[in-house]
């Protein structure tokens, strides 16, 4: 079991290699994605980090690091559990007065959108091999967004391209080779 080598795999594959974030290739090029492997076994544990992260990409020029994936694999496994830890999350971020320059966005291995059967393919947009908190800039998010033709349309994309690729052809993207 390795997380990060799990989710990097993720990443490539998956986030960059179906276009899911057609924002994710520059920065992984560039090399200003931060990955933590978080050792938390506690929501206490968890947010103190996330604290810490969010300080820390607050403090780096985003040349250095633009992105933070908080990879935590030993607390909120549930998917439940940790929608909940979300309003935590952001409630942290206005704590460090730091609404409007940064924003916690979510992935879960069983991320489920509200209104959708827990198979349904358009989850697996949002769902990483463990449970991932991304740290974002909100300058970065703004001017990915206004360089993209149409924005609005990633989201029907994304869907499309996994309903072609089903269930069976997710599994076989993000198999382990090794």
């Amino acid at each position: 079991m390795d997380p990060l080598a799990d989710t990097r795999r993720w990443l490539e594959r998956a986030v960059i290699g179906l276009n899911l974030c057609p924002f994710a290739k520059a920065v992984v090029a560039k090399g200003q994605v931060r990955m933590v492997l978080s050792e938390a076994r506690d929501e206490t544990a968890l947010l103190e980090q996330l604290g810490e992260e969010l300080l820390r990409l607050r403090d780096t020029p985003a040349a250095d690091i633009d992105t933070t994936l908080i990879v935590h694999p030993q607390v909120l496994g549930d998917f439940l559990d940790y929608n909940d830890f979300l309003e935590s999350a952001d409630a942290l971020v206005g704590e460090l007065e730091l609404e409007g320059v940064l924003q916690v966005a979510s992935f879960h291995p069983q991320y489920q959108f509200a209104d959708s059967h827990p198979d349904d393919i358009a989850n697996s947009t949002n769902r990483s091999p463990w449970p991932t908190l991304h740290l974002l800039r909100e300058d970065s998010v703004s001017r990915a967004v206004e360089a993209f033709p149409d924005p609005d349309s990633i989201v029907e994309r994304n869907i499309a391209t996994l309903e072609n690729l089903g269930h069976a052809g997710w599994r076989e993207l993000l198999r382990d080779d090794s």
